[in-house]
């Protein structure tokens, strides 16, 4: 993608919108990472939560709410075992998986979008069906889900509304977590997880599916509930929604400016009082 064309979209990727802060981080990093990371796990909580670095660099927190659920989270990633985001809608669970998978892999587009029509070849593979009735199953009418490409290149998948998906269709998922393989029977092939490979899947804590599926999630991942913010830092969050231009002169603020920019602008504005 040009830079031109990058520029124009409406909305970039993570990795893309704050690669200055992601570049600055990885040339920074002195922590031990684990195989196929970008950067390390304190430079990814860094990212997200925000904060100087040692060369005076100002990191832009992604994050406003409990510290510890992005600790536990970075935590839970780095020994290959899998997480899972849930929690009532609006709580930023999609916004700190992207964020998540752009630090950690570099890229996050590996993404399952789940709806009650997801079937098992989005989550396995698909078929190139014009390739497939000509010269039969092979490696180049094989249709590969995101699943998959990331268990090859060691990268972050994304799975969205995990309990919107049709149980049989979760299975599938559980046991590629559970067995890091892949097979492709029609191939007598399988593909195997590299190391980096992980899923971020969120879930609504109102669909009644969830609590019938947490238990098998269990042993293949990590939950982490993300709640509503504080009511102050809610304030400060709609405040900040509301006035873009007020946003982007923010990020050069230190930060006893910034407390009391946002305190001066929580109080003018009238998204505080509605909050």
């Amino acid at each position: 993608m040009t830079s031109t064309a990058t520029a124009a979209v409406l909305r970039r990727h993570a990795e893309q919108q704050f690669a200055e802060e992601l570049d600055e981080l990885q040339k920074n990093d002195t922590h031990p990472r684990p195989e196929n990371w970008a950067i390390s796990p304190w430079s990814v909580a860094t990212y997200l939560l925000g904060g100087q670095l040692e060369n005076g660099f100002e990191v832009t927190p992604k994050y406003i709410g409990n510290r510890r659920i992005i600790e536990t989270a970075v935590a839970t990633l780095a020994p290959d075992r899998a997480l899972l985001l849930y929690g009532v809608p609006g709580t930023a669970k999609s916004w700190v998986s992207e964020h998540l998978a752009a630090a950690i892999s570099g890229d996050s587009t590996l993404i399952i979008q789940g709806t009650a029509g997801t079937g098992e070849e989005q989550m396995r593979y698909g078929w190139n069906y014009a390739e497939l009735l000509s010269k039969g199953p092979s490696r180049s009418a094989l249709v590969e889900s995101p699943l998959m490409r990331a268990m090859a290149r060691g990268q972050i998948a994304r799975v969205e509304e995990l309990t919107r998906i049709p149980a049989d269709v979760q299975d599938t998922l559980i046991t590629i977590l559970s067995e890091k393989t892949l097979p492709i029977p029609e191939l007598n092939e399988e593909v195997q997880a590299t190391r980096g490979f992980n899923v971020i899947a969120t879930a609504n804590n109102r669909i009644k599916a969830l609590t019938s599926f947490l238990p098998r999630l269990n042993v293949v991942s990590t939950r982490s509930f993300c709640p509503y913010p504080p009511a102050k830092k809610k304030r400060l969050t709609l405040s900040l929604a509301a006035s873009p231009n007020w946003v982007r002169r923010w990020h050069f603020l230190p930060n006893r400016q910034r407390l009391k920019r946002s305190s001066e602008s929580c109080k003018s504005s009238a998204n505080c009082e509605t909050a």
